[in-house]
């Protein structure tokens, strides 16, 4: 195993990990050439946020709302609800119920929204059809499995803010902690063809009601709507530890068993799935981010991959859970775990076209044309 010589990124998370003459990895080194462009500077912060504020403010004088806010009751997004309400804003905070959610999730939604006095629309996803796009992706051999709960998340979001003529999106992505993402762990965010080729591929049923954007729409929604995606996390000083407590001390918001765990498919897919199929420890990523921030040390990352991705008991009582919920047997699971490992590159998808996006959105960005 080779590791990066900043963070904990190797060539057993990534196996098209690439280093640099100083055993400096493309993931860190990416984040260096891209933070200023995703990143506001410190000195330039305040009053950047200040205009953004007042944009958004100016934006939707008359309606009800100015913003939206996707929430899933984890610290990212939570915190967004939360610096948009202090800081003056009229969000509408929009949930996906994907069949998935923790109580604790449910809980922790519902004290910060009550709280924060904040409005509440919840897309209740169809059940059936979902499931059976889920095991889709279980049978691909992919590990994308969490593809069809993003993607339906943020089409969900423009389709909202389209309908109610709501400019802004107030999304709790961050490039501080969240800008590692290799591509053939987790892809398919935006890409619907690639979506509809495996669920086609693999079970016997039509995706009617499913929230879903091509890129054509997805143009739509930016170029002709106008309605942005702003990282609001990107334009302050973000400190994940710093949010929890705030969260804690004025919301009553609980913690979880580790990022993203407010789902409890998330928590069983990441801890559980993932590194038995592939050997992928998403944690490496998660916390990798945090060292290139300076929010941990590599000795304290070191320390928190010695526990198991987490409890075990628990990790039982998902799984026992999850295979119920999708209506399989332990033979059929052992099945998919032990089918041959592929990538999204062996479906059919859009990449080449979602990659000339992100260059476009990124170009924007360093010429102050579009959020960070």
């Amino acid at each position: 195993m080779i590791e990066c010589n900043r963070c904990l990124m190797n060539n057993s998370i990534d196996v098209n990990i690439e280093f640099d003459e100083h055993g400096i990895c493309n993931h860190c080194n990416s984040f260096d050439q891209k933070k200023s462009i995703r990143l506001v500077s410190d000195e330039d912060r305040e009053l950047a946020f200040s205009n953004l504020i007042s944009k958004i403010k100016k934006s939707n004088t008359k309606g009800k709302y100015n913003c939206i806010v996707g929430v899933s009751g984890g610290v990212d997004s939570s915190y967004v609800a939360y610096l948009a309400k202090k800081n003056g804003l009229r969000p509408l905070c929009i949930h996906l119920d994907n069949g998935w959610n923790s109580e604790l999730a449910v809980d922790n939604i519902q004290k910060i929204l009550t709280k924060l006095d904040i409005s509440l629309y919840t897309h209740v996803i169809d059940w059936n059809e979902f499931r059976k796009l889920q095991l889709s992706f279980l049978k691909s051999g992919t590990p994308d499995g969490e593809i069809p709960s993003d993607h339906a998340i943020q089409a969900t979001l423009w389709q909202e803010a389209s309908k109610r003529g709501i400019k802004y999106i107030l999304s709790g992505m961050n490039f501080s902690t969240e800008s590692i993402a290799v591509e053939t762990n987790a892809y398919g965010h935006y890409d619907w063809k690639y979506i509809k080729s495996v669920h086609k591929l693999f079970e016997d049923s039509t995706l009617k009601t499913y929230p879903r954007f091509s890129l054509l729409k997805l143009f739509y929604y930016t170029f002709i709507k106008n309605i942005r995606i702003v990282g609001i996390l990107n334009y302050i000083n973000y400190s994940k530890d710093e949010a929890v407590e705030t969260l804690k001390n004025e919301l009553g918001w609980r913690s979880y068993s580790g990022k993203h765990h407010e789902s409890v498919y998330t928590r069983f897919f990441q801890g559980y799935f993932l590194p038995k199929k592939f050997n992928i420890d998403k944690r490496i990523g998660h916390l990798s981010d945090l060292i290139k921030t300076n929010q941990i040390s590599k000795d304290e990352a070191r320390k928190v991959l010695l526990e198991p991705t987490y409890d075990l008991q628990l990790q039982a009582d998902d799984k026992e859970f999850a295979l119920k919920k999708l209506k399989i047997s332990e033979k059929e699971f052992d099945d998919i775990v032990n089918s041959k490992n592929r990538t999204f590159r062996e479906y059919p998808n859009n990449y080449g076209f979602g990659k000339i996006a992100k260059k476009t959105a990124d170009f924007l960005r360093g010429l102050n044309l579009y959020p960070k």
